[in-house]
């Protein structure tokens, strides 16, 4: 008796949920009448419409523009100050771009090795504070010239960085 209970209450519940459904038809009917409501609204719009006027543009006469030249401030770049000896090359001038440090000569003379075969006067300098072999690009008496070196030098050694005297 409960069983039949229970079952004739689920298919109640069943029943009545499926009966609420909305069908397609509905939706359609709703939508196509909101579209002819649309169409005669926008038919109204245009008989109402009048022409707009024409207006010709405002010529303004421009004034050249004055261009100042960038000046490149290269004040601004970090420069890091070491007592360095050089180990192997020609000397150090005021600014140089380092490109590699190395606790082992001979990584530092491999990195030189293939700086020189590249094209650049590379050489090897020995901070002694820190044991540390650094392996000098280029070197230069002004910063700017530096700065710009290391620039380039940053497309293959990302680290660059550049060293006073």
């Amino acid at each position: 008796m409960k069983k039949m209970m229970v079952l004739g209450a689920a298919m109640c519940v069943a029943l009545s949920f499926t009966g609420c459904k909305s069908s397609e038809s509905a939706y359609k009917k709703a939508y196509e009448k909101a579209k002819a409501q649309e169409q005669t609204s926008t038919d109204n719009d245009d008989s109402n419409k009048q022409e707009a006027p024409v207006v010709a543009p405002v010529e303004t006469v421009q004034q050249p523009v004055n261009q100042a030249p960038v000046v490149d401030n290269y004040d601004n770049e970090p420069v890091r100050r070491e007592n360095v000896s050089v180990v192997n090359g020609a000397g150090l001038k005021a600014y140089s771009v380092v490109v590699g440090s190395f606790g082992v000569k001979a990584n530092a003379e491999g990195l030189q090795q293939r700086l020189q075969n590249a094209g650049y006067s590379a050489q090897v300098a020995f901070n002694s504070g820190n044991n540390m072999y650094r392996v000098v690009a280029a070197t230069f008496d002004s910063k700017a010239a530096a700065v710009q070196s290391r620039n380039q030098l940053r497309a293959t050694y990302a680290d660059a960085w550049l060293l006073a005297k």
